[in-house]
This record gives C-alpha cells, structure tokens and sequence, in this order.
C-alpha cells in the first residue's frame, strides 16, 4: 500500500466554498446540487470556518418535510447565519501530509473533512471518503 503517498494525490482540487456573506439556503443549495457534506468557507483564499451539511440538519427541518416545501427551512435559516453555524477552530493539513497521517488525524478526531493549506491558501479537501475510496483502489 502507498501509505507514505503525499494527501495531494487523492485530495480534491475543484474545491466548492461558501464566504460569510453567503446565506444557509445557499449554502444547503450546494450541498445538495453537489452531492457533498462539507464545504469550507474562506475570505478570499483564506479558509475562516467549515459547514457540514450535519451542522444545517442540527438547525433545520430539511429531512422532515417533502421536496417541494421550503418555507420551513428558509424560516430557519433567516434565523442564522454561516458565521454562526460554521466549526470555526478548523483543523488543516499541509498537501505534503502523508496519506497514513491524515487518516490518523480522521480516525481519532470527530470530524470528516479536512481543509488542504499551503501558505495560508486552501488548495483542497480531504474526506473520510476520499481515503476510503482509495483504500478500495489499493485491491
């Protein structure tokens, strides 16, 4: 196994973030359209916080009410904004990290995502599911 292979190669690189001015529909907008849990939010190419699509479900109503409804969730998300509701202590790795150091870094904390920084500029993200996804190339 290629464990010692830097985060770079598996990592995203088409990276969809969200800016503090950005509202929460906006932001539950993308998570859906783009199939993705978690999005970083950044002040120009500086990461600030992450949104993860459990963190609009712990303020929302999104999976109890039907398709076509929306009031309930614009209601909601008025309420807050991405400032509020973002992980703002956000854990990063640099793109050389290892791929073994950044499953570690996944398996003992409580997080699924992590932001890709070099010299203070998001330039991707890692998630349990890419790590798993080449774990599955690996046989």
């Amino acid at each position: 196994m290629k464990k010692r292979m830097p985060i770079s190669t598996i990592m995203t690189k088409d990276i969809i973030t969200l800016n503090l001015t950005d509202n929460l529909e906006t932001a539950e907008l993308l998570f859906k359209k783009n199939n993705i849990r978690h999005i970083p939010v950044v002040s120009g190419d500086k990461i600030i916080g992450m949104l993860s699509y459990t963190d609009l479900l712990r303020i929302s109503f999104a999976d109890a009410v039907d398709e076509g409804e929306q009031d309930v969730d614009t209601v909601v998300y008025n309420m807050f904004t991405i400032e509020q509701v973002m992980a703002k202590n956000v854990v990063s790795v640099g793109s050389n990290s290892t791929i073994k150091d950044v499953a570690e870094m996944l398996a003992k904390k409580e997080f699924h995502a992590l932001p890709v920084v070099d010299n203070n500029k998001l330039v991707g993200i890692v998630t349990t599911t890419d790590l798993i996804n080449f774990l599955i190339e690996q046989f």
